[in-house]
């Protein structure tokens, strides 16, 4: 059965892009993956966009959405904001603490790329497993 996901941030412009992108690309035919954030914003940030096409997916199609914007989902992402995120209805949720690369070099965006590749390639093991517990 599909899961629908979101990857929930303040401004939806990095982590919760990266964590989209990858999803979209590993968890085809068995996710719906939703990303937004709390905040309007503008643009995805270049080096995001930047390190993710160095390893082959792009997501310079993206843009930043916010939570109206995104269906009834079955599992919430939060990527570790620092701020309360509204309560949004969903069978499931965890919270990633990530740090925002936002404002750092290449290498912090490589950092935080890497991290949430392995978390997105974690969830979507659980989601194969039906694991939620």
């Amino acid at each position: 059965m599909m899961k629908s996901i979101a990857f929930v941030c303040v401004h939806n412009s990095c982590r919760s892009q990266m964590a989209e992108g990858f999803s979209k690309e590993l968890g085809k035919g068995i996710i719906e993956v939703h990303s937004a954030g709390t905040e309007k914003y503008h643009e995805v940030k270049p080096l995001a966009v930047q390190v993710m096409k160095e390893i082959g997916i792009d997501i310079s199609k993206q843009y930043p959405k916010l939570l109206v914007d995104i269906p009834k989902i079955d599992i919430l992402i939060t990527m570790g904001c620092g701020v309360q995120c509204p309560f949004i209805e969903c069978d499931y949720n965890e919270d990633w603490g990530l740090k925002d690369p936002s404002g750092g070099t290449i290498e912090d965006f490589r950092k935080s790329r890497d991290v949430i590749k392995s978390k997105v390639t974690e969830l979507i093991e659980k989601i194969r497993k039906d694991s939620f517990k």
